[in-house]
């Protein structure tokens, strides 16, 4: 057995604005990975290396330059696989470990044999609302929850304040928390200051979770908010950087919630540590997509059900993007779900 690698580079262009507390995306970057037996190269496993600015440890050219280092070992024969050697590249980590796994099981886009890929089980997702004015957020919460979503997430720290909480406050007067569930995402917006006060003014419309309330980095701060809020706090930024000193971190901050998300936190053998981490202390978490596409998108799906986890998963589909690659994968009513009747498209992998 003879394996051969190619890479390949795919700019994702998003259908709107993506606005975050960051700034507006309107394009991303993804790096993919082709791995298959020269004796038969049409069964192949792919791998997708997604990395977003700001965030990601091996962003951009870091994670291009290791995915083609890794794709000439392979076509040398001299390739080795240790994940140890990955840990300042995860979206890396996650791209071959992706790979591998579709290559082993006969390169059909099945990353973990369980009942999301083979039996059509459903997974509850909540429906994202990015940042923008006041009149396209109210459009999309009302969009979400005709499409029957049960639960939804807002970004917020982009707009005025008192904008966002006129929004929270138009929610609640249709819908109610036993019929309606609200997570906010704040991505970092508040400063140390101000932040206990916001939570106490956003704790008034019965919400599930805030994620990120302050920026990463401030781990006192943080750990004196998780103690005081009226709103549980999931934690996501914070985790990233800190993905060598995980108990010592949860430890320290004891957050209400994680949020995990495979391509920035070590791949699927990372996430499960974090997993271990929390369910050790009772902390509960959720696992989420971070902008991947449609094949990255995929695997973290089928990751996810390996868990029992009943909580809404922050699971998008590939309508963010234009030119996503088709795939099986649907959203039904608040639920995402892998659909065989639908084929995949990856001619651009050819």
């Amino acid at each position: 057995m003879a394996l051969k690698a190619h890479f390949y580079k795919h700019t994702l262009n998003f259908s709107f604005e993506a606005g975050t507390s960051r700034g507006v995306l309107t394009n991303k970057e993804s790096f993919f990975i082709k791995i298959f037996d020269e004796s038969s190269p049409e069964v192949f496993g792919l791998g997708e290396a997604n990395t977003l600015k700001g965030l990601s440890i091996d962003f951009g050219v870091k994670a291009e330059e290791r995915l083609k280092l890794v794709c000439d070992q392979i076509n040398k024969g001299e390739f080795f696989f240790d994940k140890n050697d990955y840990q300042e590249f995860p979206s890396v980590l996650f791209a071959l470990e992706m790979a591998f796994r579709d290559l082993e099981n006969h390169g059909k886009r099945e990353i973990f044999s369980n009942s999301f890929y083979r039996s059509n089980q459903e997974i509850p997702i909540n429906g994202l609302v990015w940042m923008g004015t006041h009149a396209f957020m109210k459009t999309q919460i009302i969009d979400k929850i005709k499409a029957g979503f049960s639960t939804i997430k807002l970004k917020i720290g982009a707009i005025d304040f008192g904008e966002e909480l006129d929004l929270l406050q138009f929610i609640r007067r249709e819908f109610k928390s036993e019929n309606l569930t609200l997570r906010v995402d704040a991505n970092g917006a508040f400063s140390t200051g101000e932040a206990l006060e916001k939570l106490k003014q956003l704790s008034e419309y019965d919400l599930h979770s805030i994620e990120q309330p302050i920026k990463a980095g401030q781990e006192e701060q943080m750990a004196e908010l998780c103690l005081k809020t009226p709103i549980p706090i999931a934690l996501d930024e914070e985790l990233i950087t800190n993905h060598l000193r995980k108990n010592e971190l949860l430890d320290s901050i004891k957050p209400q919630y994680i949020i995990l998300k495979p391509s920035l936190m070590g791949g699927f053998s990372g996430t499960d540590e974090w997993i271990l981490a929390a369910e050790n202390r009772c902390i509960n978490w959720w696992i989420t997509s971070a902008l991947e596409s449609n094949v990255g998108l995929n695997a973290i799906c089928q990751f996810t059900a390996k868990y029992d986890n009943a909580l809404p998963q922050g699971l998008g589909t590939g309508k963010l993007f234009t030119n996503n690659f088709d795939s099986p994968l649907e959203i039904h009513k608040g639920n995402i779900v892998y659909n065989h009747a639908i084929d995949w498209n990856l001619s651009y992998f050819d």
